[in-house]
This record gives structure tokens, sequence and C-alpha cells, in this order.
């Protein structure tokens, strides 16, 4: 007899166009909101938007440059729900980082969700029907041929695009003139040999830090052409061995005891990173200075290391960790380019000094546009509301997640939520489950034939924008000598959260439904009801070392009698 249902009959990712919800980006944001979707038991009606080829990762997906690796130790550079005991290295490189997502997403079945070589072109909300359009653009791929562009129609829509996600390129009078090779750091090309080849490196950030050590080795001669010097401090890599990687697979409370620590030491170097006026800013950029002068040791790097500091105070500037930056940038085939660029000619790169550089290949590690949130994407809320007129003078976002006239929408990643000196996925969980609980209202509603709308009071939003801005003024970030992609065009800082994680964490902890504006015909529900609260995800140390040994010692000891206490048993029978 046939089969009358010979394939699972299943409404998932692929096969509906008005999920509940829709997600924009299969990154480390976006991922970890599906997740807390799946967890929390609230349906598989959603699907992820996702721009790159059959691939999560977002950014560790889109940056395969040599050399590229992560500043946070790995122990921490995971999800809190889904520790990895197998991390190889202190630091995680980007393929790593790639398997680690990639077995997530396999684990909780997110590819079936997920639609790739798709890029959102613009998501507006329908006042009328209540809920967003989003138009979707196919990239590529067989898909393409049923046509360009098609809409989704979702009751909320998270922006899950995150900071890092679109090349900025230089500003450089006769770029395009060039012959060579020329490619950005977050498009790089594999294809293309760069042995025995003449290069020159466009920028000394994070990305440039890690690129040099590795192209130095093969090229013929290396230009790196720096604009400000960085502070670098030590990264102390090292391999994770197999006994140790066996450990924390097999008596987990040492991983998570190792994984507290890490979390204690970021979070101490807060401060550091923040007041320039505290003694631990003081400390940090003493140990930099140190760091510098164990790598760069002789009376001849003396040129090189006046080049290479900083006039402005640590932390202004994304800091760069790295224990191969000066060295490599001591080599024979290494130079330093300190003076401005007046243009690049067909052939090479032309200083102001009037020096020439011939070159083959041009590399741009020169970032993101990360004040730019949610470009290239137009973005309209009610009543035709234009979410980039709004932001025109700088993105701001209550929490960083929902902002007013948008309702139903919450974004990961936005403004002013990076962290300069801890993990980001601590805060990308805190803000996902603060979305997950207007998810789950606004969801809720719809099972019971009704409708709910949220979005942030203007005065709410104004008021906290305000108190943030306030802390940063008094910030090393707002330090005039300096930009940084922390800042916008403007001189705003529209990217770092203005405090620790933890208080992040707390501050995101509950939903206060006093902040929103609410319509719908479940209005009512919400209006005047106690903020919904939910328990923070506590990373950091709870109990001392002796306790936390004690504890070892007697669970190694209730394992012990146990053992006895069957070989007994079974001795008697």
């Amino acid at each position: 007899m046939t089969d009358p249902n010979p394939y699972p009959k299943v409404d998932y990712g692929r096969n509906i166009n008005s999920p509940d919800v829709l997600i924009i980006g299969a990154g480390i944001s976006g991922i970890c909101t599906a997740i807390d979707l799946i967890r929390s038991g609230r349906g598989s009606s959603f699907v992820i938007i996702e721009k790159g080829n059959q691939a999560v990762g977002g950014t560790w997906n889109d940056n395969i440059y040599p050399g590229c690796c992560c500043d946070v130790l790995s122990h921490l550079y995971s999800f809190s729900f889904e520790p990895n005991p197998d991390w190889t290295r202190e630091y995680p490189g980007q393929e790593e980082i790639q398997d680690y997502l990639i077995g997530i997403a396999h684990k909780y079945q997110l590819y079936r969700h997920i639609r790739f070589n798709s890029s959102v072109q613009e998501a507006r909300w329908d006042d009328v029907k209540q809920r967003w359009q989003t138009d979707v653009r196919r990239l590529g791929g067989s898909e393409a041929e049923h046509g360009d562009v098609y809409s989704l129609h979702s009751h909320f829509l998270v922006s899950a695009v995150g900071q890092l996600s679109t090349p900025k390129y230089p500003s450089l009078k006769g770029l395009e003139s060039f012959r060579g090779r020329t490619m950005h750091s977050a498009r790089w090309d594999w294809s293309y040999d760069l042995r025995g080849k003449k290069i020159g490196i466009i920028g000394t950030g994070a990305t440039a830090a890690q690129i040099i050590p590795e192209v130095r080795r093969v090229c013929k001669k290396l230009v790196v052409f720096q604009r400000t010097p960085a502070w670098v401090m030590p990264r102390h890599d090292a391999e994770i061995g197999r006994i140790r990687r066996e450990i924390y697979k097999y008596i987990p409370w040492i991983r998570k005891r190792y994984r507290a620590r890490l979390m204690d030491f970021r979070e101490s170097t807060f401060d550091a990173a923040f007041d320039p006026q505290s003694s631990k800013h003081q400390l940090v950029s003493s140990i930099s200075r140190q760091h510098m002068l164990r790598q760069l040791p002789t009376p001849c790097a003396a040129p090189l290391r006046e080049k290479l500091t900083p006039h402005y105070p640590f932390s202004c500037k994304r800091i760069l960790v790295s224990d191969d930056y000066y060295p490599a940038l001591s080599q024979e085939n290494v130079t330093l380019e300190t003076t401005s660029i007046e243009q690049v000619t067909p052939t090479g790169v032309r200083m102001k000094d009037g020096t020439v550089h011939d070159l083959d290949v041009l590399i741009l590690a020169t970032g993101f546009r990360t004040s730019d949130f949610l470009f290239p994407i137009k973005v309209y809320g009610t009543d035709g509301y234009r979410l980039e007129d709004a932001w025109a003078e700088g993105a701001s976002a209550y929490l960083g997640i929902t902002v007013p006239g948008l309702p139903n929408f919450g974004m990961l990643y936005g403004p002013n939520t990076n962290l300069a000196y801890n993990s980001l996925i601590l805060q990308i969980e805190a803000q996902s489950l603060y979305i997950n609980t207007l998810i789950s209202a606004v969801l809720g509603a719809k099972r019971s034939g009704r409708t709910l709308q949220l979005q942030p009071k203007t005065r709410v939003f104004e008021a906290y924008n305000e108190e943030v801005q306030a802390r940063l003024s008094r910030s090393t970030f707002a330090d005039p000598n300096c930009t940084s992609w922390f800042k916008d065009q403007h001189g705003r800082i529209t990217t770092n959260w203005c405090g620790s994680a933890i208080q992040y964490q707390e501050r995101t902890s509950f939903v206060d439904w006093a902040d929103f504006d609410i319509s719908g015909t479940a209005a009512e529900e919400y209006e005047h009801a106690p903020p919904t609260r939910w328990k923070r995800v506590v990373e950091e140390t709870q109990i001392s070392d002796t306790m936390a040994v004690l504890y070892g010692f007697g669970a190694l000891g209730l394992c012990a009698a146990a053992f006895y206490a069957s070989r007994f048993l079974l001795y008697r029978l």
C-alpha cells in the first residue's frame, strides 16, 4: 500500500513565507536567537535570511584571511548553554570557531530554517495588517531562476546583522586605477598566490596585525601603511593539550571553573579600558610599553619603536592582542610607512613626501562600516517612519535592542552594545533572552486570536541614551586625540557599551512593560503588568577556590563510596 505521507509535512524555514519570526543573519546573534526560540518551546515558525553561501557563522564565515583568529580566549568565546571542551588553542582561530558554530547549527537543526544566498533589501511595517513585510533578493544559485526579489511577512522582525558585516573601503585618490590585485580583508581571494609578490597593506588595526605576520613570510616585500599606531598587549597563546581537553570533557566543573576565572579576569579589566584616571589604566599602559620593549629591544629598533608608540590614551582605539606583530614589522622585507598617502597609482602608492612604492597587491585591512547599523537595509516603521532619517545624527536604541517607531522589532549587537574588553557573546545571549521575551508576548497574543504591538516609549528611549552618552563622555573612548571605529562621523560613540558586561546583563534581565507603548487587542494585558524577569546567565566565579576544591573532593568521595558499596553488595550476593 502506498504511504499517503511519503515525506514529513512540516512547516519550517524553506517551506513558509509568513513565519511568526524573521531573523536577518545566521551569525552568532542569529543562531542564538533561533536556539532560544526553540528552547523556549515557541515553535518552529521562523526563517533565517543569510547572504552567505551555505554556511553559518556571520563574520567568521566572511573573514577567512591568513591568520584570522579571535582576541577573546576560546573558553569564553562560546555559548554558555553549549560549551566546547575541545578547543585546541587558548585563542581560537577562524576555522575552529566556524566549525563550532556549524556543529551547533546542525545540533539544533537550524539549516532547515535558513535561506542562504539571500539578502534583505527592505523591511516595512504594515500598519493595517500589523506585521512586517520584508523584501529579499536572491543572490545566486538555482533559486535565483525563479526571480530576483520576493517578500516574507512576519509578526516579529529580528536584526542579527551586527556591526561587523559590511566592509569599509578607504577613500584614496586613484584606488580604482591600481592595475595590480586589490582585495579587502573581509573578501579574501585565496586563489591568488602571494608568494614572491610586492604587497602593500593599508591599515594597522586588529585584522592587519593578524595578516602581517602571515603574509610577510611568503612575500618579496611588504609595505605597511600606518595612519595611527596601536596599543598592543601580549597574547600568550598556547595549545590546549589532549589531556586537558579530556579533563574539560569528562569533568565539566573544572571547565566551568576555568571559564569563570576567564570571566573574572576580563571583567576586572573594565576600569583599565574605560576610565583613563584609574590605576589599572596606568598599569595596562605600562604592560603594553614593556611588551614593545621586550619584542623590539635593540638600539637599532629605536626608530621603529618611535613610529609604533601611540600618543593617545590606552583603549581609546581597539587594543591589539599579539605576540608576532612587532617581530613581523622588524623583518628585513617589511617597511612601516607612516607618511600620509598622496594617491594610489596604477603601479603602486605615492606618498606625500614623494616616495613611491611599487606594488603587485594592495590589501585593504580597513575594517567595517560599524556605525552604519543595518546598512544597506532600508527599514520603515509606523506611518512610513524611516529609520535612516532617525539615525542621521547617529544610531541609538533602547538597550541597544528596540527603537521607537518600529513595532515588534529587536536587534542584537545594536548601537552601544559592543564590549571593548570582554566576550561579545555575553551581550548577545542577554539580548536574545530579552528579544525572546518580547516575541513570547506577541506570539501569545496571536495564538489567542488577538494582536499586540510593542515599541519603546520615546521618553524612555531618550533618557536611556542620554545616560549612556553621559557615561561614555567620561570614558577613554571619548578622548578627542584619537579617532576610531567606536565613533561615527559626528564623533559620537555609537558602538560601545558604557559599563561592564555584568551591568548590561543585569539591565537586560527583565522587560519592564511600562517602558513600552503597547497597542493591539491584547494591550490591556500588558499595560499594567509587572515586569517579566528571568535569571541572568551567571558566568563569574560564585565560590572560592578552596570551596571548589572541597566540592571536588566531596564529589570524588561520593563516587568512591558508591563504587565500593556496589562491590560490597556484589560480594555479598
